[in-house]
């Protein structure tokens, strides 16, 4: 049967808008508990792509080795987000958990058993995946175009945006920062000794920031 643009999906109709299962509801209904402790794969490099996650406490880092024995990190994912979502049939990053971290893992291929919820929630991971292709061509602009302060800079105005609160905590290290963002660990250290040293941010020991100045934290980020 084809559905006209009047004609209610049949989602629609066992599920009103307002009685949608969330992502985290779906992903409790449909996938299986893990957890992981500090440093612990999740999955690895060039592993199959069927299992996607949901992060439900802690956070997660996804690293690549390149072919000089370099890593690169691709990303950090924190309470809420969705990773492991891929175009290709193998993962082109291996994820590790950055502390004690709680999971929610679906297996793609079996959302058909679920029906109608199943449907919806493939397209929830179809926009997720569209986000963060749009999030991986952001941070290829910012390695492109930022000086090292302003990739600092921005790195810290995100993070405090996603995790929000006066004080934030960093999950990752100096050094995953700076495979992160392109950067030496010695760099990365300087610039945060330089926005703290201008009032832009506060930090409390190495793990834990404020933002001091947000009119100038912004002016470096829109630089």
């Amino acid at each position: 049967m084809t559905l006209t643009a009047a004609q209610p999906s049949p989602v629609a109709r066992l599920y009103p808008a307002e009685l949608m299962p969330s992502v985290g509801e779906l992903f409790e209904r449909a996938g299986v508990a893990m957890t992981f402790c500090a440093d612990e794969e999740i999955y690895a490099q060039g592993e199959a792509t069927d299992l996607v996650y949901r992060v439900t406490s802690g956070s997660v880092r996804a690293a690549r080795l390149l072919s000089d024995g370099r890593r690169q990190v691709a990303g950090f994912y924190y309470q809420g987000d969705l990773f492991g979502l891929e175009t290709a049939p193998i993962h082109r990053a291996c994820t590790e958990a950055l502390c004690d971290t709680r999971v929610f893992a679906v297996r793609r291929s079996a959302l058909r058993h679920y029906g109608e919820l199943g449907e919806h929630l493939e397209r929830m991971l179809w926009r997720a995946t569209g986000e963060e292709l749009s999030q991986v061509r952001d941070h290829m602009l910012l390695l492109a175009r930022k000086n090292a302060v302003e990739r600092v800079a921005g790195f810290l105005d995100d993070i405090a945006q996603r995790l929000g609160g006066d004080w934030v905590d960093l999950p990752m290290t100096r050094q995953d920062i700076a495979d992160y963002l392109g950067l030496t660990i010695e760099t990365v250290s300087r610039m945060l000794t330089q926005l703290q040293v201008e009032g832009v941010v506060q930090f409390q020991g190495c793990r834990r920031f404020r933002i001091r100045a947000p009119a100038r934290l912004a002016s470096l980020v829109a630089a």
